[in-house]
């Protein structure tokens, strides 16, 4: 940057413990301001991201970045991590069903959107480690996809229900459903994966691998042509986190890996998902979603 110029870039971002120093404006840059969007839940803002190019910065889950790089749309990847969660926990039967993981052929899955990224955890982690076809399985979406280009497999299908997914679970509409979060807390619903904190601690041990769920993205045209905005943003980020007190654990996995070498296990093993359950079409390689922030943060 030259002298005290000042550049604006538009940002989205959800409000946590770690973008909250951004967002008040205590964690600050002479150079670079971060204009962010009224946004606390950054969900609710991915179409504007994917659809609408609204932002030069933004959060997005992972599953619909690799569907917008996909579709040409003009982000690539930072090597920070906004929040992860291992999903062992995340596929939920009827308590009174004897159902075990591996008997869900031909059995009804519903879950809110089929490209969201927990869903594609969880069917990934249901192929590897309890070996389901997903194919014989039968798949029921609520939601189309936040990439507009994307169009569901044939094997897919919309929920006509009216009921909501823990809804349909008790009303026997679907033998399990699929969800992150939101939940009741129903004692008549169970985790289909039996002892699933055990089960997932266990799998993070064989694959190192963590479920991330959101990253930040920035716009192409930036990465490529200001290498010092990257690198502010990215410090911004690091400074953010910091002084939040949101830091690495002690011991065990960090849910929210930064750096390239800490993100590599995670990105290899959900582009592996995505192309395997039809989210992509092309396994893409983890340099090919960084861009030139590659060569920016190296």
């Amino acid at each position: 940057m030259k002298g005290t110029e000042m550049t604006t870039l538009t940002a989205m971002m959800g409000t946590y413990r770690k973008t909250a120093p951004l967002k008040d404006g205590s964690v600050a840059s002479p150079n670079l301001r971060l204009d962010f969007a009224d946004v606390d839940t950054a969900q609710k803002a991915f179409k504007d991201v994917v659809r609408g190019l609204k932002f030069d910065v933004a959060e997005l889950a992972v599953v619909t970045f690799l569907q917008a790089y996909e579709a040409g749309k003009p982000y690539v990847m930072l090597p920070f991590v906004m929040n992860g969660m291992f999903h062992h926990k995340s596929i939920l039967c009827r308590a009174d069903d004897d159902l075990k993981p591996q008997d869900l052929a031909g059995k009804t899955i519903a879950m809110r959107s089929y490209p969201q990224t927990t869903p594609t955890w969880v069917r990934g982690i249901l192929s590897d480690e309890y070996r389901v076809e997903l194919d014989k399985v039968r798949w029921l979406t609520q939601e189309e996809a936040h990439v507009a280009e994307f169009r569901d497999p044939d094997f897919v299908t919309r929920i006509d229900s009216t009921l909501s997914l823990e809804g349909m679970l008790r009303a026997g509409e679907v033998d399990a459903i699929i969800a992150g979060g939101a939940l009741s807390g129903d004692p008549g619903i169970r985790s289909l994966i039996p002892e699933p904190k055990e089960a997932a601690a266990a799998w993070y041990s064989r694959t190192h691998v963590v479920p991330i769920n959101h990253v930040v993205t920035i716009r192409k045209e930036i990465a490529e042509t200001r290498a010092d905005l990257v690198r502010e943003v990215f410090d911004m980020l690091l400074k953010s986190r910091a002084a939040s007190g949101e830091l690495p654990p002690a011991s065990g996995p960090d849910l929210q890996p930064v750096g390239f070498d800490a993100l590599r296990p995670a990105l290899e093993t959900v582009i592996r998902y995505a192309f395997e359950q039809k989210l992509i079409r092309q396994r893409y390689s983890v340099e090919e979603l960084y861009g030139n922030v590659a060569k920016v943060l190296t």
